[in-house]
């Protein structure tokens, strides 16, 4: 299984709401101990623990997709899980789904250029801001203090979905880990 972190390279953007995806998969590199692998080729940051690869593309979110089309067609991988940012999801929610459009998320658009839209897609609720003209500001910014203070817990819990999906259906996933609703504090 090929799991890919959406994001953008680079420390300005590390801790921005757009890097979810990243911050998710550097949690599970760490808690897999993966094994950085040669990446050049790929336009990204691979590596891989038991027979299942993580990516972090490093093209920027507009080209995601040919770093994960590459890596795909090296590898022969079949299974492809991407774990993303969703405007329309509120902040710490968590929701699985197979195929589907893109909701104007550019890295999914170019995932679905290059790879069609046959993968399964970890969502991670941002919320989204109040004027629609905010969107792209909204989302490269830097996650509040108070929600900040919940990214470990919610991190935690979508690297066990992760897992999980390892042995089991998106669907038995999904019934499980699933977060619909989460309480700012």
């Amino acid at each position: 299984m090929l799991i890919v972190g959406l994001g953008n390279p680079g420390p300005t953007y590390a801790k921005n709401r757009h890097n979810i995806g990243f911050m998710v998969i550097d949690e599970l590199i760490r808690r897999n101990s993966a094994q950085k692998l040669s990446s050049s080729s790929f336009n990204g940051e691979l590596f891989k623990f038991s027979n299942h690869f993580l990516l972090k593309p490093l093209t920027f979110m507009n080209l995601s997709g040919t770093s994960i089309q590459a890596v795909k067609k090296f590898y022969k991988v079949d299974e492809v899980v991407v774990i993303h940012d969703d405007l329309d999801l509120p902040f710490g929610t968590l929701r699985f789904k197979f195929a589907g459009g893109h909701g104007g998320h550019n890295g999914l658009k170019s995932a679905d250029q290059m790879i069609s839209r046959d993968y399964a897609r970890i969502r991670l609720g941002i919320g989204k801001p109040e004027h629609k003209g905010e969107v792209a500001s909204y989302v490269l910014s830097d996650f509040s203090l108070v929600e900040s203070e919940h990214l470990g817990s919610w991190i935690k819990s979508a690297c066990e979905a992760v897992e999980a999906l390892l042995q089991n259906s998106l669907e038995d996933v999904s019934s499980t880990y699933t977060i619909k609703k989460f309480q700012l504090k």
